[in-house]
């Protein structure tokens, strides 16, 4: 299994704890981000910085995040894409994205955006 984050957007204190649930489980860790990031130093930790541009990094884990995989990410049009490819998907809370919920995160963060 491969866990994704989003790294450009995700916690520090959440891709710590995947990081150490990582090294006591022996899975690999994908970082994925825009920009450059410290990488913390284990082997079971990889950082992907991909070429800027708009969602860039979230094409990126589209693309490449498989079922069987689990993605964290705080984007809600990401998590609606990875999880209509089959994708687990978590936000930073843990809280799970799924096609029962989708639709309704989708349209609280949909007002939101419309409200700023």
């Amino acid at each position: 299994m491969r866990v994704w984050i989003d790294a450009d957007a995700c916690p520090r204190a959440a891709k710590d704890q995947v990081v150490k649930f990582a090294l006591k489980r022996k899975f690999e860790v994908l970082l994925v981000a825009g920009q450059g990031q410290v990488k913390p130093a284990f082997a079971c930790v990889r950082l992907i910085v991909v070429p800027s541009g708009p969602d860039a990094a979230d094409d990126y884990l589209v693309e490449h995040a498989e079922p069987g995989d689990l993605v964290i990410c705080s984007d809600v049009p990401l998590a609606d894409r990875l999880v209509k490819k089959g994708v687990a998907t978590l936000d930073p809370r843990g809280r799970e994205f799924d096609e029962r919920n989708m639709g309704e995160r989708l349209a609280v963060r949909n007002l939101f955006t419309d409200l700023r």
